[in-house]
C-alpha cells in the first residue's frame, strides 16, 4: 500500500484526537483539574503530528522506476548542473540507457540553479589502462530541463 493513505488516514485519526483533547483540556481548565497544563502539551503534540502526517502525505512523491533499469550509486553531485552515477563492470549495456534515465527522473533538487537550466546526468565507469593507470569511460548521459523532461544521449 503507498505511503501517502496511510498517512492521510493516520493525520485524519490523529486530528479527531486532538480535537477531543482539546475538549478534555478546555474542560480541564474551567474545572481546575491538576493534569490542565499537561493536557495541553499533550494537545499540542497530538495536533503537530497530525499536521505532520497530512503535510508529508500530500507531499509525498514515490520513487520513478523505469523498465531494465539498475541501480547505480551517485558519486557526484556539484549541487548545481552535473550528477555523475558509476556502473558496476557486470552492467549490461542494455541498462546504460534505462538507468541513467531512471537517475534523471528521480533527481530531487528545484532548486539547481544552472545558467541553461539542464542538468546533466551521466553514467560512467572506470576502466583499467595499464598497471595502475585507469580511465573514466562515459555509458550513457541523460538531459533533464527544469519542468523534469529527460533526454537520453547515448554515445
Amino acid at each position: 500500500m503507498p505511503v501517502d493513505p496511510v498517512l492521510l488516514a493516520v493525520g485524519k485519526w490523529l486530528g479527531a484526537a486532538s480535537g477531543v483533547l482539546a475538549v478534555l483540556m478546555v474542560a480541564g481548565f474551567v474545572a481546575g483539574w491538576g493534569i490542565r497544563f499537561r493536557l495541553v502539551g499533550i494537545t499540542s503534540f497530538t495536533a503537530l503530528l497530525a499536521l505532520s502526517c497530512l503535510a508529508f502525505a500530500i507531499s509525498y512523491n514515490p520513487r520513478v522506476v523505469v523498465e531494465g533499469a539498475v541501480n547505480a550509486p551517485i558519486v557526484f553531485d556539484n549541487g548545481s548542473n552535473l550528477v555523475v552515477a558509476t556502473a558496476g563492470p557486470d552492467l549490461a549495456p542494455g541498462a546504460f540507457g534505462p538507468t541513467v534515465e531512471q537517475l534523471a527522473l528521480n533527481l530531487r533538487g528545484n532548486g539547481r540553479n544552472t545558467p541553461d537550466g539542464l542538468v546533466h546526468v551521466r553514467l560512467r565507469r572506470v576502466e583499467s589502462v595499464g598497471p595502475g593507470v585507469s580511465r573514466p569511460v562515459l555509458l550513457a548521459e541523460a538531459t533533464r530541463n527544469a519542468r523534469g523532461e529527460v533526454a537520453l544521449l547515448l554515445p
